[in-house]
């Protein structure tokens, strides 16, 4: 079911102590978000819970506060709680969210556990005795193998975003781990999707969860502006450099690591400070990536899809679809590293002369109506594409009128 909150609620409200109160007030955190409002008390009374809401709502401390907060001491190997994620990316911002939280609570510690960093740190965290663990699936597994995380005490355990998982081929996985956690234990599971996959998670691992569910008048985000421009081929990364000169941050995706990196190395002789990160990167290097992006080092960070969920960069401006993707759901995805928690955003996507029925088809099942403008690298509208509105007399797109359309959008 969905909830309705009242206005004005704290954090003290809903149940958070002292110790973690004290936290949340220094890093800013003054009211909590609608997700957060309606998950923590439950979690807190020990309820299976079952959360749908979209990237950027909060999910993070709507099941890490009160974790943290019922956490008790762990005896080595044994860890008390778990959060799985799918990425590295993932557990990474999951890290830095919830260690200033579990630093307040007096003894206790986690672990971060993904593939790509030393295992060697890891065994000796667990080895020492850690509260809380949060894994990649892979990882996870090896060193349950080995016998250095053991989940015979695990109380209480989180997947999070459940459906990217499924989308990675992790399920298989998902159920080892589960497995090895007692029958007696809370679930938390949030996700952005409820698709049949992950319904068979909450049917297998959650005990009469309650249900709670943002939900949103637009699926694409009210602050969220969208533009879809024609270029051509030649002018594409200069395209994508002047559109990144107005803005701090910008986002671009492509969909191959070639393109990345390729793209990168464009911009760059273009004059244009920018990182990439895709799989084939050293876990090092995507990490060096990231921060030189987070800190203003680097303007445009260039990526796969595998920044496209998860992941919570503060303050990007613009969100470029370099490569339109395959599908709306990889729209909305991609499409929500800008626009996050009330802020505005551009998300702007282009389009070859090639691709213009295909991105069509994607508008139209993302509930979009937004017309396809020509535009070259030198357009003076690019200064302010975000203030700047298309003529919207050139939609709405209508099935059987695709031939009609395109000759009055001048392809």
């Amino acid at each position: 079911m969905t909830n309705e909150l009242t206005t004005n609620t704290t954090f003290a409200d809903l149940g958070v102590g002292p110790e973690l109160l004290a936290v949340l007030a220094e890093a800013g955190f003054e009211e909590p978000f609608p997700i957060q409002a309606m998950t923590i008390p439950d979690g807190l009374a020990g309820l299976d819970v079952l959360g749908k809401a979209k990237t950027g709502s909060g999910k993070t401390l709507a099941f890490g506060l009160p974790i943290v907060e019922g956490l008790e001491p762990a005896q080595p190997f044994h860890p008390k709680a778990l959060v799985i994620v799918p990425t590295r990316e993932l557990a990474m911002q999951v890290t830095r969210d919830l260690a200033p939280l579990i630093a307040a609570r007096e003894g206790m510690s986690l672990v971060t556990v993904y593939g790509g960093a030393s295992m060697k740190d890891q065994i000796d965290a667990l080895t020492a005795g850690v509260e809380l663990i949060i894994a990649t699936p892979g990882r996870l597994i090896d060193l349950m193998e080995r016998g250095k995380a053991r989940l015979d005490e695990i109380a209480v355990a989180c997947i999070d975003e459940a459906d990217q998982m499924a989308d990675m081929g992790f399920m298989p996985q998902v159920r080892r781990i589960m497995a090895a956690v007692p029958d007696v234990h809370q679930t938390y599971l949030f996700s952005a999707t409820l698709d049949s996959q992950v319904q068979e998670l909450v049917d297998r691992y959650m005990t009469d969860p309650i249900r709670h569910e943002v939900e949103y008048d637009n699926e694409t985000v009210d602050t969220m502006e969208h533009r879809f421009i024609k270029v051509h081929h030649l002018d594409k990364p200069q395209m994508a450099a002047a559109i990144s000169r107005t803005a701090d941050r910008t986002l671009m995706f492509t969909r191959t690591k070639w393109a990345a990196d390729d793209l990168t190395r464009k911009l760059r002789d273009i004059g244009i400070n920018a990182a990439a990160i895709h799989g084939d990167l050293p876990q090092q290097k995507r990490e060096q990536s990231l921060n030189r992006f987070r800190e203003g080092k680097a303007t445009v960070l260039v990526a796969t899809n595998v920044a496209a969920r998860g992941l919570h960069i503060e303050g990007v401006d613009i969100v470029i679809h370099y490569d339109p993707p395959d599908d709306p759901k990889t729209y909305l995805h991609r499409s929500g590293r800008t626009a996050r928690a009330g802020e505005e955003g551009l998300v702007v996507t282009l389009v070859e002369w090639d691709q213009v029925n295909e991105v069509l088809g994607i508008q139209r099942r993302a509930g979009l109506n937004v017309p396809i403008i020509k535009m070259f690298s030198n357009d003076e509208r690019i200064s302010d594409l975000f203030a700047w509105q298309p003529p919207m007399e050139l939609a709405p797109f209508k099935k059987g009128s695709q031939r009609k359309l395109r000759r009055r959008r001048g392809f």
